[in-house]
Formats: structure tokens, sequence, C-alpha cells
């Protein structure tokens, strides 16, 4: 189930930048704070939660 977009600006929902992340784009969390494509992901508990449900 890879994310077709490549960077954070290219990704539709926060799942697919979950996917991204997952997928090795390290770069989605610069910040390091675990929350990936802040300009669509926008909680810890959102990306947690998709997290589980991809088994990432």
């Amino acid at each position: 189930m890879l994310a077709a977009a490549q960077t954070c600006k290219q990704v539709a929902s926060c799942e697919e930048a979950v996917e991204l992340w997952c997928n090795g784009y390290r770069r989605a969390d610069a910040d390091k704070d675990g929350i990936p494509c802040e300009n669509i992901c926008y909680t810890l508990e959102q990306v947690e939660e998709i997290r589980n449900a991809i088994g990432c």
C-alpha cells in the first residue's frame, strides 16, 4: 500500500502522509515530533491511530 505521493506537498490525506513516512521518507517529520507532514496531519493521536491501522 505505497503512497503515490513523494513529498508532503503532494499528499492528499494524513493517511497518505503516514504511509509516505513509514515507507522511508524521513523528511516528512523534519522536526522529529512524531507527526509527519504537519500541513495535513495535525495531532500525534491521529498519526498513531493511522500507524496502528496500517501496521507501521
